[in-house]
């Protein structure tokens, strides 16, 4: 019963981590892929010319169900924060996108974080509305009335918690009818809650051309230990409240470095795709925005020696092209169907034209699969897996030593009945086959104990953290109950003069006053947060089995258990009959 529980033990604790470590690296495949589709075709700064022509001829293939551009560039981000002690610039990563073909490659919907604005949102807007808006205001409303208006507005403004000031109905108060609908008609998101992804999804606000953030790009958003996050100072910082400057550097054909281009541009959304890398540096704009920043938008070519002669047209590019395969094809298969694509769209560009795509021969095109493009991101956690499987495949080397230890022993004390098995005729190999068959009782019985341990704890891991965490005071009190019951067991046991009692009782008592103490403390520091979501950008541990990684481990227990007993069962065989009868 020991060896299997040690069995068991062995194996639950390779599960477990295995499994844990694999569903990192699942989460980060799958976060990073909601961006990205199935392949991605790039060509660096440079771009892709007639690119409207290559995804035309994408989408006209049966097993591709769409196609977006991409312009990818850096810039710098001027962020709206007027406190010089906080970051007012953050260097982030450009990305022109035309948001309807984008959100049919990609899950970039479900990626937008605010759908509606809260309540509390909903009160900074209406402020904001005020502030904006006030010479409008002024003229709707009487001097008296307006007297009165400004004290409400004013005593709500220098409030940060709205929850206290429900300047809303305040407001609302103050005016008639007529007045309330003008003001609610400055911002769209007052009157239509859902216009607040609508803007998202259109990169639109209020008529002008927005930028969505990566969720960790603004310093306004805080994530909790719980994994949800909180928008500082009750909501001031929330981001599509403010706009921001966007400046970029083009670069010219040559490589030089051209005249930084800015723009102004409000934030109409936030996203979150779950991979860190990507949230703290992100952004996105549309795409003629992107091109005209990175002066990769449609230009006259001109004559060198004749500025004013116009010799043709330089067309629009994008730097890449995400592409979508129909569910279920393999990527494999998708990959070579959009290799043989882009070299029938290079060959229909006539050979005579002023600009030519790169061929897919080129240095700079890539065309990749997402698997390949996010390597930088999963390679590293692949490498930390298998790492991980490599050390606690030491694990094995336990369980045969442990089995080997063990089945010494018992040839030991069945040395008489050895010898008994063999003068009655029993052979070396059936000995050897009795052990062999014991242990593999053991290995076969600890291991599927230990995938089912492994599989109990794997999947109420977040139930075992969260009560780790803040564990019941319940607890303590049975743990010192029962360290009083041991107590007075070993009390009883130690008048007799036994010591395996008295042992036994001590370390009984030891464990679970600690375990009871330890529960206290816990609670009185108010709980311990072992998976701080804060590091890991992942609001739940991962809780799902690596089935392949835990069958490979039962069996390489079974295995080791086996390889453990066959020394002692061949000391067994080996045994003299005559000396075993005579065995004491």
């Amino acid at each position: 019963m020991i060896a299997v529980a040690a069995v068991a033990l062995c194996v639950a604790l390779v599960i477990v981590v295995v499994s844990v470590m694999t569903g990192f690296l699942d989460m980060v495949q799958s976060s990073g892929r909601t961006l990205l589709g199935d392949i991605v075709i790039s060509n660096g700064i440079s771009g892709i010319p007639y690119y409207q022509k290559l995804i035309e001829r994408l989408e006209e293939h049966p097993t591709i169900t769409a196609a977006t551009p991409i312009v990818d560039g850096w810039g710098l981000l001027r962020m709206p924060y007027p406190d010089s002690k906080v970051k007012q610039s953050e260097t982030v990563q450009v990305w022109g996108i035309e948001p309807v073909s984008f959100a049919k490659v990609t899950n970039f919907k479900n990626s937008l974080l605010w759908k509606n604005p809260s309540q509390n949102q909903r009160d900074w807007l209406l402020l904001d509305a005020i502030t904006n808006n006030a010479d409008a205001l002024r003229a709707l409303i009487d001097a008296e009335s307006w007297n009165d208006f400004v004290e409400v507005v004013t005593t709500a403004s220098h409030s940060i918690n709205f929850v206290e000031v429900n300047l809303w109905e305040d407001v609302k108060t103050q005016l008639n009818d007529e007045q309330w609908r003008v003001l609610l008609s400055f911002d769209s998101r007052l009157t239509e809650p859902n216009q607040l992804q609508a803007q998202g999804l259109s990169l639109m606000r209020d008529g002008k051309q927005g930028i969505i953030l990566g969720l960790h790009v603004s310093d306004g958003n805080s994530r909790q230990q719980d994994g949800s996050y909180k928008v500082n100072r009750n909501d001031y910082w929330w981001m599509p409240r403010f706009e921001g400057t966007l400046t970029m550097l083009p670069i010219d054909t040559e490589g030089g470095i051209i005249e930084p281009e800015s723009i102004i541009m409000p934030f109409v959304n936030e996203f979150q795709s779950g991979v860190f890398l990507i949230d703290e540096s992100r952004i996105f704009v549309p795409l003629n925005v992107a091109q005209s920043l990175l002066h990769l938008d449609e230009a006259e070519i001109v004559d060198i020696n004749d500025p004013s002669k116009v010799m043709g047209i330089d067309p629009a590019r994008t730097t890449s092209v995400l592409v979508l395969g129909v569910e279920g094809t393999p990527i494999s298969q998708l990959k070579e169907t959009v290799h043989n694509i882009y070299d029938a769209f290079y060959e229909h560009i006539p050979a005579d034209s002023l600009v030519l795509p790169p061929s897919r021969h080129a240095p700079g095109l890539t065309i990749k699969t997402w698997e390949e493009q996010q390597a930088s991101f999963t390679g590293p956690v692949e490498k930390e897996r298998e790492l991980m499987r490599t050390l606690f495949s030491i694990v094995y080397f336990v369980v045969a030593a442990l089995i080997l230890s063990i089945f010494w022993s018992i040839v030991f004390e069945k040395t008489r009945d050895i010898g008994i098995l063999r003068s009655i005729g029993a052979s070396r190999s059936s000995i050897v086959w009795i052990f062999l068959q014991y242990s593999a009782i053991i290995g076969i019985a600890g291991s599927l104990l230990g995938l089912f341990v492994g599989w109990v704890i794997t999947k109420n891991i977040n139930t075992i953290h969260d009560a780790m965490g803040n564990p019941p005071v319940s607890i303590a009190i049975v743990s010192f109950s029962l360290a009083g019951v041991l107590a007075v067991i070993t009390i009883i046991k130690s008048a007799r003069g036994q010591m395996l009692p008295i042992v036994l009782g001590t370390l009984g008592i030891t464990t679970f006053c600690g375990i009871g103490a330890l529960i206290l403390f816990i609670r009185h520091i108010g709980g311990v947060v072992v998976w701080d979501a804060k590091v890991y950008y992942f609001s739940s541990i991962p809780n799902n089995i690596d089935w392949e990684s835990s069958v490979i481990t039962v069996c390489g227990a079974i295995l080791f258990c086996l390889l453990g007993a066959l020394i002692p069962a061949a000391k067994a065989a080996d045994t003299d009959p005559v000396k075993a009868l005579r065995h004491e």
